[in-house]
């Protein structure tokens, strides 16, 4: 016999935890990008808000790391903003470790 294809329900929703590391990423990647494109306009020259902007996505991505692998060890939820929690603040890690190595060796 044939059987019929039917929806399938389920009680899965998404943690808090994975949304808000989703936001810290989004935020840290946003705060980087706007002090890497304000030293450009400034010529390179040092400035203590590009600095302090950057000091602040460390934070942003730190804590979305911690919630998005925190967040991990949750049972029957969706992983969609998890996994897109982690990926983005290892992106912004990966900006700001490629920004200090260009500073470091480019004169």
């Amino acid at each position: 016999m044939l059987r019929k294809k039917g929806y399938i329900f389920t009680n899965k929703e998404h943690p808090k935890k994975g949304i808000m590391s989703t936001i810290l990423g989004m935020l840290a990647n946003i705060t980087l990008g706007t002090a890497v494109y304000f030293s450009y306009l400034s010529d390179g020259a040092p400035s203590d808000r590009n600095t302090a902007a950057a000091l602040l996505a460390v934070v942003y991505m730190t804590a979305g790391l911690v919630l998005g692998v925190w967040s991990t060890t949750e049972k029957e939820k969706f992983k969609l903003f998890i996994v897109l929690g982690i990926f983005l603040n290892i992106l912004a890690f990966g900006m700001l470790s490629l920004i200090l190595f260009a500073g470091a060796y480019v004169e």
